[in-house]
């Protein structure tokens, strides 16, 4: 490091030793030496500068309140399941968290225990159920599970034109923690790559695949909030996941079934399919 770049270095950082806030304090100081420390690692050239201003540019560009281009940036560059694993408890026993996505919606349909979410998505009928339980093995009644996929082609409901809403809802739990719903199976599907994130993947040789999954926010009283999918077993690209969401205790079997009763007792016609895992949360004692 030549002295001219440690003066800029040092100067930026007595700009924000005022800082009120400790904690904001210590972030600023902390991204300023590794920001200042990439550029010199890299020997950042001008034209490079201005190349990921441009880039950062077009993702501001092309994030509205459908799409959100930074989440899947820092999705494909892990940041998203560094930070998970960061703020991840150790609880034995409980569910282990993954990625958030960018297709979260706020105001989903409610559906009743049992109910159908799919709302007309195309793909094949899945039943999917389990229980919603704390740490130490008790029901947790009453618990708001948020549920969202994508259809048979791979698009989200947000990913179409309108204000379809299909593929996502949320439900309760019943007084013994259990849940059950009907959906679609999910199917892998490619990341949004139509835009900056998509050409830094292509100019890197990574894939925009991510395997088969379901999304579940799950919130009860007195846990901490779980945000986790549940994957489906024999995936190609479990291996491959363009944001690194994948881990073995997510991993769930899809049984395929041909016509015959459910197991909410209604009568199926053709192909379905069901899934069953158990969520846990963990108290915020233990968090």
């Amino acid at each position: 490091m030549t002295d001219r770049e440690q003066a800029v270095t040092q100067e930026v950082l007595a700009s924000f030793a005022g800082t009120a806030d400790p904690r904001l304090r210590e972030i600023l100081d902390a991204l300023v030496r590794h920001l200042h420390g990439f550029a010199r690692d890299v020997r950042l050239t001008q034209p490079e500068w201005e190349a990921a201003i441009g880039f950062l540019t077009r993702a501001g560009h092309i994030t509205d309140d459908r799409r959100q281009e930074f989440i899947l940036l820092s999705d494909v560059l892990g940041l998203s399941m560094l930070t998970v694993a960061i703020n991840e408890p150790e609880t034995p026993g409980a569910t282990e968290a993954t990625v958030f996505g960018p297709f979260f919606v706020d105001g989903a349909p409610e559906v009743e225990l049992g109910g159908d979410l799919a709302r007309g998505a195309a793909g094949t009928p899945c039943y999917v159920s389990g229980r919603v339980l704390s740490a130490d093995g008790s029901a947790l009644d009453g618990a708001r599970l948020d549920v969202w996929g994508a259809d048979e082609d791979g698009f989200y409901d947000v990913q179409y034109s309108g204000d379809r809403s299909a593929g996502r809802g949320w439900l309760r739990t019943a007084p013994d923690g259990g849940f059950r719903f009907w959906t679609v199976l999910p199917t892998p599907y490619p990341i949004p790559h139509d835009g900056p994130v998509g050409d830094l993947l292509t100019a890197a040789g990574r894939g925009p695949m991510r395997p088969a999954h379901l999304h579940f926010k799950v919130t009860a009283p007195g846990h901490r909030t779980l945000i986790t999918h549940i994957f489906v077993a024999g995936d190609p690209y479990l291996d491959r996941d363009a944001v690194f969401g994948v881990k073995d205790s997510l991993v769930v079997d899809a049984e395929h079934h041909q016509d015959g009763e459910a197991p909410d007792g209604t009568r199926r016609e053709g192909e379905w399919t069901s899934m069953a895992y158990d969520l846990v949360l963990v108290p915020d004692e233990a968090a």
